[in-house]
């Protein structure tokens, strides 16, 4: 598990002779094993923060610490899914799963053995042995997960991982990124536009407004698992995030 401390994070992006100010002063601490969802319009600057808590960009101003330990220190023990697979296709879905735990040294064996169980979570363990493209989207999806999940990483970061499926498989990956998430107590960041999904998994929502991109507001979700997205509760919480994201459109106070 991560305790991921977010302190006055500012990106600013420089192009020729302009700048933008993509991310103003952001903080956020995220708990041990909790599920935080990011939400706001394009551009707010929700993948820019991701990005940073990767390591895969420098912030202009702030800094990060996971357990303690700044991004670079804590790369490691990072896992992300992005909205684009990117599988290797020369690898069977059980090498794609092992590619993680080759990079950090784990015997042969062990590895198999470890992805094997990874694959068995995401329920493809019939498939161990497939190629990306002979798979379905939604089932190369589950491959990337068990991938950034195979070898234990203490923070999962994902970015828009179910945005391009249809919408029953997107349903049916929520429920499974939940019941893994409850069993294995990862702290996840998960980035979405789709606010039904933040509603049905995250124990907070980060709703980002723009222009330049800050935290608006921290709206947390008490409801008991598993979520019913048709129970008067949850259709509350869903229209009260959108009032807010909606705010950014009409000039609201934040905006």
């Amino acid at each position: 598990m991560a305790q991921v401390a977010i302190r006055n994070i500012s990106k600013e992006f420089k192009t020729g002779g302009t700048s933008l100010l993509a991310l103003d002063n952001v903080s956020c601490d995220i708990a041990d094993g909790e599920f935080v969802c990011v939400v706001g319009h394009s551009g707010c600057g929700k993948t820019t923060l991701l990005n940073i808590l990767a390591g895969f960009l420098p912030p202009t101003g702030g800094e990060i610490l996971i357990d303690g330990k700044s991004t670079k220190s804590a790369q490691s023990s990072i896992g992300v899914v992005f909205q684009e697979y990117a599988l290797f296709p020369w690898r069977t879905a059980l090498r794609n799963v092992e590619f993680g735990l080759e990079t950090h040294g784990v015997p042969r064996k062990e590895r198999a053995e470890q992805a094997r169980h990874f694959l068995d979570l995401v329920r493809l363990s019939d498939f161990a042995d497939t190629y990306p493209h002979q798979l379905s989207g939604g089932m190369r999806q589950r491959v990337a997960v068990a991938r950034a999940m195979a070898y234990d990483p203490a923070l999962l970061l994902m970015d828009e991982p179910f945005g391009s499926l249809d919408a029953q498989t997107r349903e049916r990956l929520q429920t499974l990124v939940q019941e893994i998430w409850q069993k294995t107590s990862k702290t996840i960041f998960y980035v979405t536009h789709n606010l039904g999904e933040a509603v049905f998994l995250a124990e907070r929502i980060v709703i980002m407004a723009s222009k330049p991109g800050r935290i608006r507001n921290i709206v947390r979700v008490d409801l008991p698992r598993p979520r019913d997205p048709l129970s008067a509760e949850f259709i509350e919480i869903q229209r009260a995030v959108t009032a807010q994201i909606s705010e950014d459109d009409h000039g609201g106070p934040d905006a």
